[in-house]
């Protein structure tokens, strides 16, 4: 889940684009919410924000990008955001910067993804979509860490686990967050997480009598 937030360098046409764009996806989220997914059209949704189905289109492919909220540039966002971190870092370390930058985006617009999050837990057919983009991420970021690690069967692999280490235990995080209705905040459940996963995950301690 990659966001895409570049208002503060846009005229004002391709502003008002973005605007339409985040009303669209409320729409479609609060409607999802209160009705279910098989009772919102994609003309429901346009109405809801004053425009046409046609425009709706423009923005997203059906009603469930909506609620996913699927952008375009995703995948290169996510590349610049990788590719920014200085040369050295550790690749653990690489992604656990590169995934508290996008908790503290989600942060922002927390009632927004509490109730996607609870849309999504709501609906298992969006399942499938889900699991696709979380694929994609991976592959972006298992790509970018073996080009960056260097080339062999030894980089891939050790890319290859890294990935899929560290975007389990952001899912972890994320999921932690929404059972818990948004506190403590993300960011902060992310740093948690991934502590755990540098000091090799102990058990905890048991509990204070």
């Amino acid at each position: 889940m990659i966001i895409v937030d570049s208002s503060e360098t846009l005229g004002r046409r391709d502003r008002k684009k973005l605007e339409t764009r985040a009303a669209l996806e409320r729409a479609a989220l609060t409607l999802v919410a209160e009705r279910g997914l098989a009772g919102v059209t994609v003309e429901d949704i346009a109405a809801a924000v004053d425009v046409s189905s046609r425009t709706f289109f423009n923005y997203f492919p059906s009603k469930e990008d909506a609620l996913l909220g699927t952008h375009p540039t995703a995948g290169t966002e996510l590349r610049e955001r990788l590719a920014a971190v200085p040369a050295g870092v550790p690749s653990l370390e690489v992604l656990r910067l590169v995934l508290r930058e996008e908790a503290e985006r989600i942060q922002e617009r927390r009632e927004q993804w509490l109730l996607r999050l609870s849309v999504f837990e709501r609906n298992p057919s969006l399942l499938p979509r889900l699991i696709a983009g979380g694929a994609e991420t991976e592959h972006i970021v298992r790509t970018f860490l073996a080009e960056r690690i260097g080339t062999g069967p030894a980089a891939d692999g050790h890319a290859q686990l890294v990935a899929a280490v560290a975007l389990a235990a952001y899912r972890a995080a994320v999921l932690r967050w929404s059972v818990a209705h948004g506190d403590p905040a993300l960011p902060d459940v992310v740093d948690d997480v991934f502590s755990r996963l540098t000091a090799g995950l102990p058990d905890p301690g048991p509990l204070p009598a």
